[in-house]
């Protein structure tokens, strides 16, 4: 098998839900073995592992067993440190602290070890003890005032966006820590949350409002600065035209058979078209709503004006460009059979990330685990009989 990138370090799994899975998946796609440690009862919380979810976070892992709130499960967990490279929870903070997973705790048994830690709202400040859930961080970090159509009230993003941001930016601090390791000798801390990762995506929606003092209100389809930009209609659908810098506005007046438009005092500028977005817009659909969506598209892709269709989720993976794109990937399930899921969303020339193996049942690999630990066959019988592993 092609080595890859990350096949040379052991990554502890104590996540569960979406964000620290999405963090975790990034190693265990580029070759990392992740060990998923999970209750033994496969306890609540930690999701149905029949839905294509589940199916989709947790490929390329191998699934232990463990009661972490016994000592003898706690010493289990011990070995495995000692010779982990990275450990990823994504507990309220306080929970680590009960189970000795602290950041001084584990530092100070495997100084080599990296914690990657997510929470809803941070380690500390005032509501770091606060349960977080992905809604709740798209509301307070202000994605949810800026969604939607004007005067239409708060909506949510159709994706969990907080969670997979600080899964990912966790991911890239970890992979960090670990360069900084090979420096230092020494693993750190990375931590992040819901909270912080949700604003941080904001963007530059969030520095109108830190430089400009502009606090920036719901605009709908519609670009936020740029006109015209949004979803227009055409005599057969939607479809997404983004008209940006004078070059491209010129040519799409050309296109629309407008020239007319391209000098206007009320156009003829980036202000000008914001100030009277509402007017021009009105002409412009009566405009697009001539055209086929094909047809306008073939057009103004000829002048290099950015544009294209609005795809349900069944139209994006039958695109010629999407099936080009290594975006599917296929793993052998020993019950389902032949799955696709979701792969990764960049290309490393020379390597590709290897679906090794399907999302594990429930402690599928405890007695391996175990095994390689030193536990005997009898010790492994041991902890299974009293429900520990």
């Amino acid at each position: 098998m092609t080595q890859l990138p990350l096949d040379r370090f052991k990554v502890l799994d104590l996540t569960r839900i979406r964000s620290g899975p999405t963090c975790v998946k990034q190693f265990a796609d580029w070759g990392a073995d992740v060990i998923k440690i999970e209750p033994p009862e496969d306890a609540a919380g930690y999701g149905n592992r029949d839905s294509s979810d589940f199916q989709n976070l947790h490929r390329n892992k191998r699934s232990l067993t463990l009661d972490l709130k016994t000592p003898e499960g706690q010493e289990v967990l011990g070995r495995l440190i000692d010779t982990a490279d990275v450990l990823v929870e994504n507990f309220r903070p306080g929970v680590k602290e009960r189970l000795g997973l602290d950041w001084d705790t584990l530092h100070a048994r495997n100084p080599r070890l990296v914690l990657g830690s997510i929470s809803g709202f941070g380690q500390t400040g005032p509501y770091a003890h606060r349960p977080g859930f992905d809604q709740v961080a798209q509301g307070m970090g202000g994605l949810m005032s800026i969604t939607g159509m004007p005067g239409q009230g708060p909506v949510r993003v159709g994706i969990p966006v907080a969670d997979l941001s600080a899964g990912l930016f966790v991911a890239m601090g970890i992979l960090m820590a670990l360069l900084d390791r090979e420096r230092t000798g020494e693993g750190r801390w990375i931590h992040s949350s819901l909270l912080q990762a949700q604003i941080a995506m904001l963007d530059f929606q969030a520095v109108r409002w830190l430089i400009d003092g502009v606090v920036p209100p719901q605009a709908g389809n519609d670009h936020p600065t740029a006109v015209p930009m949004g979803v227009y209609p055409t005599s057969d659908g939607m479809m997404n035209i983004a008209v940006n810098g004078a070059r491209m506005w010129k040519d799409f007046c050309d296109v629309i058979d407008r020239p007319d438009l391209v000098d206007h005092p009320d156009y003829c500028g980036p202000r000008e078209r914001q100030a009277n977005r509402a007017q021009l817009n009105a002409i412009l659909y009566e405009i697009t709503k001539q055209w086929t969506a094909h047809d306008l598209t073939e057009a103004l892709l000829a002048t290099g004006i950015p544009c294209g269709p609005i795809n349900a989720m069944d139209q994006v993976f039958a695109d010629p460009q999407v099936n080009h794109l290594p975006i599917v990937a296929e793993v052998d399930h020993p019950s389902r059979g032949r799955q696709r899921l979701l792969g990764q969303a960049f290309q490393v020339e020379g390597l590709s990330p290897v679906m090794r193996s399907a999302t594990p049942d429930c402690g599928q690999h405890t007695d391996e685990v175990l095994s390689e630990l030193g536990y005997s066959a009898d010790d492994i019988a041991t902890l299974k009989s009293r429900g520990i592993a």
